[in-house]
């Protein structure tokens, strides 16, 4: 993995406390992991609905990348599912999902780790994996660019 220049070290740092959670895939496990404290976490759920009230991703295909690497994308499609791409669904599909993320997490406590998939789409591709972490915890960790 290349090691990022100062500047763009920091940028990144600052990109991920922004968004209050670290993300990242992994294809063996066919999952996506979210990693933040509870509060951090349900940003994500808040930013799945400000995208699906926001008439600008009405149409199929259109797409929102998240973080600083952008590898996620929240896209709009016919029919839910997550996979190695995207978490992707009608925009009612999106705003389930963000009201399933907030029901699962508003019990979690520090060390949690919850796992949704079938709930939002029975066929998935892949699942989402959300460990809940301290209320202090910084996203900037969890990312290997940023090591050293």
């Amino acid at each position: 993995m290349e090691k990022l220049s100062r500047k763009a070290t920091e940028l990144t740092r600052r990109e991920w406390r922004d968004l209050r959670f670290f993300y990242c895939s992994d294809t063996e496990m066919r999952e996506w992991r979210f990693i933040g404290s509870r509060e951090g976490l349900l940003t994500f759920a808040k930013s799945l609905d400000a995208y699906a009230t926001d008439p600008r991703y009405e149409a199929q295909s259109e797409h929102l990348h998240l973080g600083p690497h952008m590898y996620l994308k929240v896209m709009t499609w016919p029919h839910p599912g997550i996979d190695q791409h995207s978490i992707h669904g009608t925009l009612d599909d999106i705003k389930r999902l963000a009201g399933l993320i907030r029901q699962k997490l508003a019990p979690a406590s520090p060390g949690e780790v919850i796992t949704l998939g079938s709930e939002y789409c029975r066929d998935s591709q892949y699942k989402l994996v959300f460990s809940v972490k301290e209320d202090d915890f910084d996203p900037a960790t969890e990312d290997p660019q940023l090591a050293g």
